[in-house]
């Protein structure tokens, strides 16, 4: 068996995780005694023995959907966002008053093709007004794309909004960036299992974890509950090119 929930996993919220999961486990009265961290999420996704892992909008309406079972959805909380949802926020260096529309004229720095919130949803918004980058940088992580600005190497990033909350508590990109703009809101990294498991089972255990966790865990990650959104509601979302049609190759 296995379970993961690596994608709001900084090296500050590991202890905060795993006492997460030690909960769950303990609810299920199943499951493996540590979280994995070391297989590619491809391969924990797939797992037929998965119990828990969390995955991102995109993957699940590109690869996902109908291979595994929809789990539930985590909110966090976040301003301006309804229960379960989150947005993309646009950063720019501090030091560099440009707007948007200027901004995207150089290096938009993303971490992956099949991101929702660091390529979907921002190509989506500036689609939506007419934009597209100049040029891309693929960075392998949301972090990373956030250093890229901070470090001149790319203008602007778009990073999921939880993901730049922790960054600004756990790290000093915060105040090397700025918030440049928003996306519309888009459905949670939902928490997924395998096909042959009972999700409801599990997402009784995820409900129960949540409100026993000790309250500086949840603080920790931003865990406010978990809500019941649809796959429809995961399917509906849009998607953008891909990057090569955006910014060919030359």
């Amino acid at each position: 068996m296995s379970a993961m929930l690596g994608m709001y996993d900084m090296p500050p919220l590991r202890a905060a995780n795993d006492r997460f999961w030690a909960l769950i486990r303990s609810e299920l009265g199943y499951g493996p005694e540590t979280l994995d961290r070391t297989r590619d999420v491809w391969t924990i996704w797939r797992d037929p023995d998965l119990v828990l892992a969390q995955t991102c909008g995109m993957p699940y309406r590109a690869r996902l959907h109908g291979h595994l079972q929809l789990v539930g959805t985590p909110d966090y909380g976040l301003p301006d966002c309804p229960p379960g949802h989150y947005r993309s926020v646009f950063v720019a260096r501090v030091d560099d008053t440009r707007a948007l529309p200027e901004l995207v004229g150089g290096t938009f720095a993303y971490n992956e093709a099949l991101s929702q919130s660091g390529w979907a949803a921002p190509m989506t918004h500036l689609q939506a007004d007419g934009l597209a980058p100049a040029a891309l940088l693929e960075s392998g992580a949301h972090a990373a794309s956030a250093a890229a600005v901070a470090e001149g190497r790319a203008d602007l990033a778009a990073l999921d909004a939880l993901t730049w909350t922790l960054l600004c508590e756990h790290t000093d990109l915060g105040g090397r960036l700025r918030e440049v703009a928003h996306t519309a809101p888009t459905p949670v990294l939902p928490y997924i299992t395998a096909p042959g498991r009972d999700r409801a089972v599990i997402a009784a255990a995820v409900r129960t974890a949540i409100a026993n966790l000790d309250p500086d865990d949840r603080a920790a990650l931003h865990l406010e509950g978990l809500v019941d959104i649809p796959a429809s509601a995961y399917l509906s979302v849009p998607n953008p090119p891909a990057p090569s049609a955006i910014c060919p190759a030359d």
